[in-house]
């Protein structure tokens, strides 16, 4: 039962990490993270598939094995939680739109202490 929790949250990551590509406020790499871990509890076949990918792998070795988060994604982490705030601010009213710049404050200040590669 563990095991198919697993692997569905994996699943489910992929494909939202998959949506990410196109869509530029959903990140893609957090979401591969993700599945990398799922499918290391449920299926090794697939998750030695994903870190071997030619596109993902690099930052999911990188991640493992280091901890570290390239100068670029944590960039777009910026960009795209500047945009989440900004779109927040125009559709929420006070308090209700601090909550996306809280998170993002949080966030943020884990994403940029990490080292870099």
């Amino acid at each position: 039962m563990k095991r198919q929790l697993y692997l569905s949250a994996g699943l489910l990551a992929v494909a939202l990490g998959t949506i990410g590509i196109f869509l530029p406020l959903l990140p893609t790499v957090p979401f591969m993270i993700l599945a990398a871990f799922c499918f290391a509890r449920s299926s090794p076949a697939l998750e030695a598939r994903l870190m071997a990918h030619p596109r993902f792998g690099h930052y999911l070795v990188a991640w493992r094995e280091k901890g570290v988060i390239s100068r670029r994604a944590k960039w777009s982490a910026t960009m795209a939680f500047g945009v989440s705030i900004a779109i927040s601010f125009a559709a929420m009213v006070l308090p209700l739109s601090l909550i996306p710049l809280g998170v993002a404050v949080i966030c943020l200040s884990w994403i940029w202490r990490k080292p870099e590669n």
